[in-house]
């Protein structure tokens, strides 16, 4: 089997955690329901317990239930027959059928209609289908995981999502935290799409200043992963220096960030300063001479917090 090349950044202890439930799931075929807000990284997630599993030479095959209208959604699942509907000129298999052993993601699953709930319950209750304007009866060999950035427990008690396939998806779940909730992961996901984006925009030579670091850390990014992604592509574009500052950054982050900075203070000064000392210390790849500088301490009393922090 070949190794999983799909990254999960996990340095905060709630990303860990989420990493290792996601790997005993691997494992299993049972379906798998994925919540978490928009741009958490729930696609990301999927298709990394797809590698790490048994099916990672299989297809992974993903539909946008959201985007499709729902006859799109119907056809792309379970195929058609030659004629079944005006336009089908040849039979078209699903991806129901083509995954094989594959995996299926639903992305935004609460988005399906009420008549494709219907259908989608009875393929996860009898594990089979048949293609749109078909007899022929297939079984479904794949895993499904369906993905949502919506409360499921208020959609069915609103009836806008059937309560007993709210059950089928659910025999599995993972819930994914929003960035704010794993604030430990923000610099080194920024680092990781820093060092995936520089190149592609002519800036190998790019990194990320102090400044900016911290910046980044007191943001309370609510467009969670995605956003951190698009902004630091943003810096790339409109940073001009090898080593991008807050002014490089869109607005929204500068300003949010530096109010964050204000009210961060009510938290405990000694996780402000050992978060400092940690980023200068790695701006300065461990110089420490140069670090204490930046800091505005002696050698000596940057020793000791090193020390004190665990920051060897």
């Amino acid at each position: 089997m070949t190794a999983p090349n799909i990254s999960w950044i996990a340095e905060d202890p709630v990303s860990r955690h989420v990493l290792e439930v996601a790997e005993k799931l691997a494992d299993t075929s049972t379906t798998l329901l994925i919540t978490g807000e928009s741009g958490t990284g729930k696609d990301q997630l999927a298709r990394w317990i797809h590698e790490r599993g048994p099916r990672r030479d299989a297809p992974l095959l993903k539909i946008d239930c959201a985007s499709l209208p729902a006859e799109l959604v119907e056809s792309e699942l379970f195929g058609h027959e030659r004629g079944a509907f005006t336009g089908a000129v040849a039979r078209k298999p699903g991806r129901l059928e083509l995954a094989q052993e594959g995996t299926i993601v639903l992305d935004e699953v609460a988005a399906l209609a009420p008549g494709m709930q219907a259908k989608l319950l009875r393929v996860l209750e009898e594990r089979t289908f048949e293609r749109l304007g078909g007899t022929e009866t297939l079984r479904l060999e794949a895993r499904l995981m369906a993905l949502t950035n919506t409360d499921m427990a208020k959609a069915v008690e609103s009836g806008r999502f059937r309560n007993d396939l709210f059950f089928r998806l659910n025999v599995l779940a993972i819930y994914v935290p929003p960035l704010r909730e794993r604030r430990a992961d923000i610099v080194p996901l920024a680092k990781h799409f820093l060092e995936r984006l520089a190149p592609i925009h002519g800036r190998a030579e790019a990194s990320f200043d102090v400044d900016s670091l911290v910046m980044l850390q007191a943001y309370a990014w609510p467009g969670n992963v995605r956003e951190l992604k698009n902004t630091v592509e943003h810096a790339l574009v409109f940073g001009k220096k090898p080593s991008l500052s807050p002014k490089d950054f869109p607005e929204i982050v500068r300003t949010a960030g530096n109010e964050r900075g204000i009210t961060g203070m009510l938290r405990s000064l000694e996780d402000l300063e050992r978060e400092a000392i940690k980023l200068t210390l790695e701006a300065t790849h461990y110089k420490i001479g140069q670090a204490a500088d930046m800091l505005g301490i002696s050698r000596k009393t940057l020793l000791e917090k090193r020390k004190k922090y665990g920051l060897i």
